[in-house]
């Protein structure tokens, strides 16, 4: 690739990472449990978006490796979390 096209994906990882912070309000301010889980889930996978994007940027095919096995953790912490704050008491059937 050309070096502005590298650029431009640091670059955009940048960015990412900018929206991530923006998004750690809501995990320190949310009010529910669930509102911080889903916040906690969009930086996860905010950075497995960053960890490709500085792949691509660099050069570094090896860091790719690296956001699967995070995206996979991610994923799996997800499906933990839920399975371990479900409480059928408050779930309404109707």
């Amino acid at each position: 690739m050309t070096d502005l096209a590298n650029a431009a994906m640091v670059l955009g990882a940048a960015v990412v990472v900018v929206l991530a912070i923006a998004v750690l309000y809501r995990v320190v301010v949310g009010p529910t449990t669930h509102d911080r889980v889903v916040a906690i889930n969009v930086i996860g996978t905010s950075t497995v978006i960053i960890l490709a994007l500085i792949a691509a940027g660099l050069d570094r095919p090896e860091y790719l490796d690296i956001a699967i096995v995070y995206a996979i953790l991610n994923f799996v912490l997800s499906l933990a979390v839920g399975r371990f704050s479900y409480r059928t008491e408050e779930v309404k059937w109707r």
